[in-house]
């Protein structure tokens, strides 16, 4: 037993010994890997698989990029579907990986279809699952979002959640056992990032805009690009606001606005998708944003920049209960007033951890393999 007494030699054998199968697919996954990857791969052997769920430049390769995240060691190619045959590609590809890797863990961020397809192709291998960003819920059914994340939870050995109301989610569901609060590890990509995009971004200059002269816009989930009224209604907010709304469209967003034929306005400028550094920084200088996606609600927040969310529900309820996000859903007159009266005033907390996120997990994961060692030795 004294073996483990030198910490030094046993994070040195545990590199060596110990693989961790990191999966990633969308935006917001690149961005949380970025920080955590870099930790894990001080004590463990990673493997990389990106499943193209993102696949266009914009959405993917610009990330890797910009954030100096290792080259996948596997791009699956999976590429756009339907859920189910999404998940059905994603299954049958990550179990071959799988089972050629033989990894002792499996790693999946969020909430997409890669997260729900990696952690069931690991569970039915049998090999142990942690989840990054646990807990959180929506409580609304309709959301694929949501049965991924509770699916990934269910199956996972340790839950490692940013919030300790993602703590307490999962207490309602009886889950408590390997239940971690690290705080939010997208936190710490925004911190080190803000700055870099800052030196280099230069996309206020391209597009002639000037710090707080301008909302910022983003809009990609289901509820709101597939259902015509719904678009058509934050759209017309956006005309009526005559404010200046800068819009990185997501390509299904693009799709959809062409095929409903929607009338837009000159005060809508529509952009093709950015990377990460270029969407901190029109986020950064935007007097406020508009949003349905989680991921730009909690960095709006972080950024102290006030944010309108084009959803009826947010996992991110600390937000809201700070008043510096407010649910609109996609109702026209709601969108109007919040754009035109939503000013915060009331004091931030530190809900996401102090930006060491990235740190404390790879300790939750070490101190696990450490654990299952002494277990195996006794």
């Amino acid at each position: 037993m004294a073996w483990y007494n030198d910490a030094n030699k046993f994070y040195k054998d545990l590199k060596i010994m110990k693989k961790i199968l990191s999966i990633v697919g969308a935006r917001p996954q690149f961005i949380k890997s970025a920080p955590l990857s870099k930790e894990i791969r001080k004590h463990f052997t990673e493997i990389l698989v990106h499943t193209g769920q993102h696949y266009d430049q914009n959405m993917s390769p610009i990330f890797f990029e910009e954030l100096s995240i290792a080259e996948p060691d596997y791009n699956l190619e999976i590429g756009s579907g339907g859920h189910g045959e999404q998940t059905g590609k994603m299954l049958i590809e990550l179990e071959k990986v799988l089972i050629k890797e033989k990894p002792h863990m499996v790693l999946v961020y969020g909430d997409t279809n890669s997260t729900a397809a990696g952690a069931l192709a690991a569970a039915k291998l049998h090999i142990p699952v942690a989840h990054v960003e646990a807990g959180l819920r929506s409580y609304n059914r309709t959301m694929p979002e949501e049965i991924n994340r509770v699916l990934a939870d269910h199956l996972s050995e340790l839950l490692i959640c940013p919030t300790e109301t993602a703590v307490r989610n999962l207490k309602k569901e009886g889950i408590t056992k390997g239940v971690y609060n690290a705080g939010d590890v997208m936190y710490d990509a925004l911190i080190v990032n803000r700055k870099v995009a800052e030196n280099k971004s230069k996309i206020l200059e391209t597009m002639n805009l000037r710090p707080k002269t301008y909302l910022f816009a983003t809009i990609h989930r289901a509820e709101n690009t597939d259902d015509k009224g719904n678009l058509k209604n934050i759209i017309e907010a956006f005309r009526q606001s005559k404010e200046i709304i800068v819009f990185p469209a997501h390509p299904r967003t693009q799709k959809m606005l062409k095929e409903y034929n929607l009338k837009l306005s000159s005060n809508l400028k529509i952009i093709e998708p950015v990377g990460y550094l270029d969407s901190l920084q029109l986020q950064t200088n935007s007097k406020k944003v508009l949003t349905d996606s989680g991921g730009v609600q909690k960095e709006a927040y972080i950024l102290k920049v006030p944010c309108i969310t084009l959803r009826e529900e947010t996992e991110w309820v600390e937000t809201v209960d700070d008043g510096w996000n407010v649910l609109v859903g996609a109702d026209k007159k709601k969108i109007l007033r919040a754009i035109a009266d939503l000013n915060p005033e009331d004091k931030q907390h530190t809900y996401f951890g102090t930006g060491n996120s990235a740190s404390r997990i790879t300790k939750i994961l070490v101190d696990y393999f450490k654990v299952m060692s002494l277990s195996n030795h006794e």
